[in-house]
């Protein structure tokens, strides 16, 4: 099978698995477990047709910032996806449970651009020079990969696992903010579900936005005025195993909600949407 007829099978598995809310098989069979260039190709494809279908690019996420998550998929560096406007909930605005197949939550620090972030050499410094202010922030992560049997070329591939995202709304000074001493916790129905750092995401959070900016500006994709950016997770993913609400709270920074709720008449929320699948 040529590279272009690989990377359209992909893609289609991929869709058909959202389109159908059934997760699909791993697409490492197609791409390999570590060319990353094919991944993302397939990543590139699957974001122009819903780009084609009406979506918009608002934003960047990172991924992989955990030096303990890198070494589950055998990598030594964070990977990338886009962030759609479709994608985007604000603070307590009810997010449907439906549309997610196997969806995570972690908490992160959102950083808005206030200036181009262009150069392939970008440091924390360029990072802190262009950012606007900075927001709490929930990332939805989500697989179509069956049971999150996953390697870098499926998550890649898969817009890196992206979900969707919930925003603070009160912004801060990045330069109010201590990024690396920022403390995370995580709540749901009162219990601390997961507790973390900023320097657990790179030292930084920043440092992870700096790898950002040089990854995608040598892929010729370079992060713009105006993005938002998903700088990495502060501390463990938890489940989302039913429809209510997490909080995280973070030092300087505030607090954020997502609240899952189910539609009426869906079948969310009547098991696990997480049943089966790996811890």
């Amino acid at each position: 099978m040529s590279a272009p007829d690989t990377a359209r099978a992909a893609v289609e598995r991929l869709r058909a698995a959202e389109v159908s809310g059934r997760p699909c098989a791993p697409v490492r069979d197609l791409l390999g477990d570590t060319d990353q260039d094919a991944a993302y190709a397939v990543q590139a494809a699957g974001i122009e047709a819903r780009v084609a279908a009406g979506a918009r690019r608002i934003g960047r996420k990172i991924g992989l910032t955990s030096k303990a998550v890198q070494a589950q998929f055998g990598v030594f560096s964070p990977d990338f996806g886009v962030l759609l406007d479709d994608m985007v909930y604000a603070d307590r605005e009810p997010v449907p449970l439906d549309r997610f197949l196997q969806p995570r939550v972690e908490a992160e620090v959102a950083f808005v651009l206030g200036a181009d972030l262009d150069s392939p050499t970008a440091n924390v410094a360029d990072v802190l020079r262009a950012t606007e202010f900075v927001l709490p922030a929930l990332e939805i992560v989500d697989s179509r990969v069956a049971d999150w049997d996953i390697k870098i070329t499926d998550t890649i591939a898969d817009n890196a696992s992206s979900g969707a995202l919930v925003l603070g709304s009160t912004p801060r000074r990045v330069d109010a903010v201590d990024l690396p001493g920022i403390g995370m916790v995580l709540e749901h129905r009162g219990d601390v579900v997961s507790v973390g750092s900023g320097a657990a995401c790179l030292g930084t959070p920043a440092a992870a936005v700096a790898w950002l900016a040089r990854a995608v500006a040598r892929h010729g994709h370079p992060l713009l005025a105006g993005e938002v950016i998903l700088s990495g997770a502060l501390g463990p993913m938890v489940p989302v195993r039913g429809p209510g609400s997490y909080r995280a709270r973070l030092d300087g920074l505030g607090a954020v909600h997502a609240v899952f709720s189910v539609p009426a008449g869906s079948a969310a929320g009547t098991g696990s949407p997480e049943e089966g699948t790996r811890p």
